[in-house]
């Protein structure tokens, strides 16, 4: 499920939800016939949209400012599941080294590797 506060309308969502798939594949999912994978995406923009006794006033992005958008969504998806895996934010693991087990370590490891990390 993707939330976000951007104006836009149900076709921008839409393809943005398609974006949750990228942030799969970046951790190694292949979304096999059998996942069940199933996204969808909503915006708080424009509140009062679904009105139905009057005209309402829309706002969007254009297309062409969405890119920062779906690259935010593709890469919250993969720290979202990495997050999952070992219990919080692999951007935090240097601050509470205490804490990190060996699984963690490695995953940190293997991500840096390949350039998974943020510096």
């Amino acid at each position: 499920m993707v939330a976000t506060d951007a104006p836009l309308v149900s076709q921008q969502l839409k393809r943005l939800a398609r974006r949750v798939s990228l942030g799969l594949g970046r951790n190694g999912s292949i979304s096999d016939n059998g996942s069940g994978d199933i996204f969808i995406a909503f915006s708080t923009a424009n509140p009062g949209a679904a009105a139905t006794d009057h005209v309402v006033d829309v706002k969007m992005l254009p297309n062409d400012m969405l890119a920062p958008v779906f690259a935010a969504t593709v890469e919250a998806t993969e720290e979202s599941i990495v997050n999952a895996v070992v219990g919080r934010r692999i951007h935090d693991w240097d601050r509470e080294p205490s804490r990190d087990c060996a699984a963690a370590r490695s995953l940190r490891a293997v991500l840096k590797k390949y350039n998974r990390l943020n510096p």
